[in-house]
């Protein structure tokens, strides 16, 4: 059995053609030499066992990789990742299953490639939940033109996937929309781009004292001048302003018609001036 040191290989930034060289290279393990060595680490804790398996799987890992070059995101970061996910697969690996490492590493190699995609594809992730991961990665092998799909394709999808059509049509508008700087350069010669941008209005000023001073004072104000003007007004005038609403329980025209024995017309011209001389003094 053939053994490879893992620190010759070129793991540096821009040496990604020799690293997948130096990968190729390393030879395939037997049957015989992969069960040995599983079986090594699994019972005897061998870490220089478990190298070894690592080390003669990584060109799987590029393989695998590759796959995934229609993201943009770096090849040698998806490499990296899918890594992670082999040497999980080598730890929990049972040789007593009687299958090859590689048929199993295949699924803790994608969810590690998955997992870096959905975290780093966009800063605002487009899938949280374990069905729209799935429905994210097969909506995107499942397009087969650019542009929005047409009402039977998002059919079929829906069909393929076992999700309802709106489902689909949500995740499309995600994988169609485009990340937006929350602060653009003042020097953008893109003025729309300024005033869409989230800066441009989602300012809190909630916590601001100066304004919550002067929201505070002007609510005071209004009170008092509120106050000031219901004392104005006569008793009649001011119970129907008061009864009709200052009251959560609003009392009506007619009751308060019947009150005061006179027609609701009567009692609804007698609110409408009051409340312009509320609004008058309160202007």
């Amino acid at each position: 059995m053939t053994t490879t040191n893992y620190q010759q290989l070129p793991l540096r930034s821009g040496s990604e053609e020799a690293y997948i060289q130096a990968v190729n290279q390393i030879p395939v393990l037997s049957v015989e030499d992969e069960q040995s060595l599983a079986i090594a680490y699994r019972q005897n804790d061998d870490l220089d066992a478990a190298r070894q398996l690592v080390l003669a799987h990584l060109r799987f890992v590029v393989h695998i990789a590759r796959g995934y070059n229609g993201y943009g995101l770096p090849l040698a970061d998806l490499i990296q990742e899918g890594n992670i996910g082999l040497m999980k697969a080598v730890k929990r690996f049972d040789p007593e299953v009687k299958v090859r490492l590689v048929s199993f590493a295949v699924h803790w190699i994608r969810a590690e490639i998955h997992e870096y995609i959905l975290r780093n594809w966009r800063i605002v992730k487009v899938a949280t939940t374990k069905a729209q991961r799935k429905l994210f990665f097969n909506l995107r092998s499942s397009k087969k033109r650019l542009g929005w799909l047409s009402a039977d394709e998002v059919n079929r999808v829906a069909g393929d996937l076992g999700v309802k059509p709106e489902t689909v049509m949500e995740m499309e508008s995600r994988l169609s929309g485009h990340d937006v700087a929350f602060d653009p350069q003042p020097e953008s010669d893109d003025e729309d781009a300024v005033v869409r941008s989230p800066a441009a209005f989602l300012q809190d000023g909630s916590l601001d004292p100066a304004a919550a001073t002067e929201q505070a004072d002007w609510e005071a104000h209004q009170t008092s001048s509120l106050r000031q003007a219901l004392d104005g007004l006569d008793e009649r005038s001011r119970d129907i302003v008061q009864r009709r609403w200052l009251l959560d329980d609003k009392t009506t025209l007619q009751e308060l018609a019947d009150q005061y024995q006179v027609s609701a017309e009567r009692i609804r011209q007698l609110e409408k001036n009051a409340m312009s001389k509320l609004r008058a003094a309160m202007a």
